[in-house]
C-alpha cells in the first residue's frame, strides 16, 4: 500500500550497502557494512531536507519576533475567529513566512522512519504479527526478495552481525523470530537475546540522551515570552523528559538497525542545529553592526561644533546644507511678518500710512 515509500527507502539503503560492500576490509556480508548503510541512509535523507530545516529555523525565529503582534490580534479578535484568521494570514503575508513550511522537515521524516522500519522487518517475515510479517518459514523467507533487495541480499542481511547481534532483531522479539537468523540459543556461550541486549541497550541510552540534548538546544533558542506560554511550556517538558524516556521504554521493541537510525538521526540534528543557529546568529550580528554604523554616520563627529546659520542668510544655509526643506516651504509666521516692515508702513505698526488723515487732524486743531 505504501510502496511509494518502501521502494525509495530500500533503494537508498541498497545503494549504500553496495558502496560500503566494495571496501576490502569489510565486504558485503559484514555487520558494519549494513550498519553504515543505515547510518548513511539517514544522512542522505537529512541532507535533502537541509534547506527546509533552515527555512523551519527562520520561520520559528520570525514567529517569535512577531509574538507580541500575534498575541494582540488574538486578544482583539477573540470573539471573531474568522476575522482573526484573516488578520493572521495578512500578518504572515506581510512578513513573508508560512508556519506550515516550518513543519516540513518533521513531517518528511515520519514516512522515512515508517519505510525503514517496514523494510527492515521485511527481511525477516517469519512472524505473524507486525509490519512485514507473512508467517513464512525460515526456508521460505530466504527465497523471497525484499523490495529492491535480491535473495542474496536478504541472506546477507540475515547473516550479518553487529557485535554478535542481528541488525533486525529486537530484545522483545519472540524465539521463533530468532530462528530466521539462524541464531542458536547460545552465541559464543551466551543466550542470543542477551547478545542483542548488549548492543541494543547502549544504543537506547545514547538515543535517549541525544533526544534530550536536541530538545534542550532547541528550547534554549526560545524567547522568554514564548517559553512562558502554557502550551509551549507543556511541549518543552514533553520534549525534554517524556520523549527521551519513551525511547528507553520502547527501545526493547525496536530492532537494532532502527536504534542505529535513531542515534544517527539525533546526532545529525544536533550538529545541524549548531551550524544553522550559528550562521543565523552571525547574519543577525552583521545586520546589527550595519545598523549601528549607519546610525553613527549621521551623528556629528566628536569635538565638532554645530555650524550656526544666520536668519535670512539663505545663500550660506544652502552652501552648508543646514536648511530644512520643510521649513523653507512653510509660510512665514505672523510674528515674522510683523517684524519685517513693508513698504508704506511704520516700523512695528501694522497700519499703513495715510497722509490725508494727518492733514485732517491739523485742521481740527
Amino acid at each position: 500500500m505504501l510502496n511509494f515509500i518502501y521502494y525509495p527507502v530500500s533503494g537508498i539503503l541498497w545503494f549504500w550497502h553496495k558502496v560500503f560492500g566494495y571496501l576490502p576490509f569489510l565486504g558485503p556480508d559484514h555487520g558494519v557494512t549494513w550498519a553504515l548503510s543505515v547510518i548513511f541512509l539517514v544522512f542522505t535523507i537529512r541532507a535533502l531536507l537541509y534547506k527546509p530545516f533552515v527555512k523551519q529555523v527562520r520561520t520559528t525565529r520570525k514567529m517569535q519576533e512577531l509574538q507580541p503582534q500575534i498575541k494582540a490580534l488574538r486578544k482583539k479578535y477573540s470573539k471573531d475567529r474568522q476575522r482573526m484568521a484573516m488578520e493572521m494570514q495578512k500578518l504572515q503575508r506581510e512578513h513573508g513566512f508560512n508556519p506550515l513550511l516550518g513543519c516540513l522537515p518533521i513531517f518528511a521524516q515520519i514516512p522515512v522512519f515508517i519505510g525503514l522500519y517496514h523494510v527492515l522487518m521485511s527481511f525477516n517475515r517469519t512472524g505473524g504479527i507486525g509490519p512485514g510479517r507473512l508467517n513464512m518459514t525460515p526456508e521460505q523467507n530466504v527465497r523471497e526478495p525484499n523490495y529492491v533487495f535480491s535473495v542474496d541480499d536478504v541472506q546477507s542481511f540475515l547473516d550479518a552481525r553487529l557485535f554478535g547481534s542481528p541488525l533486525s532483531a529486537a530484545i522483545a522479539h519472540s524465539e521463533d523470530l530468532y530462528l530466521a537468523f539462524g541464531v542458536p540459543e547460545l552465541v559464543n556461550g551466551i543466550p542470543s537475546r542477551t547478545a542483542v541486549a548488549f548492543v541494543a541497550i547502549p544504543l537506547m541510552i545514547v538515543a535517549s540522551i541525544a533526544t534530550h540534548l536536541n530538545a534542550r538546544h532547541s528550547i534554549s533558542r526560545q524567547t522568554a515570552e514564548v517559553a512562558e506560554q502554557p502550551q509551549t511550556a507543556i511541549m518543552n517538558r514533553l520534549a525534554l523528559y517524556i520523549f527521551p524516556f519513551g525511547v528507553l521504554v520502547g527501545g526493547p521493541f525496536l530492532p537494532v538497525a532502527v536504534l542505529l537510525y535513531w542515534v544517527a538521526n539525533n546526532a545529525w540534528t544536533l550538529g545541524q542545529q549548531k551550524i544553522v543557529y550559528n550562521q543565523i546568529d552571525r547574519e543577525e550580528e552583521a545586520k546589527r553592526q550595519e545598523a549601528i554604523e549607519r546610525r553613527d554616520s549621521y551623528a556629528p563627529r566628536p569635538g565638532a561644533k554645530p555650524s550656526a546659520v544666520k536668519r535670512g542668510d539663505s545663500a550660506d544655509a544652502s552652501v552648508e546644507g543646514e536648511a530644512d526643506d520643510d521649513t523653507a516651504d512653510a509660510s512665514p509666521s505672523p510674528t515674522a511678518a510683523r517684524s519685517t516692515p513693508q513698504v508704506g508702513m511704520r516700523p512695528n505698526n501694522p497700519r499703513p500710512r495715510n497722509p490725508k488723515a494727518k492733514k485732517r487732524k491739523k485742521r481740527r486743531r
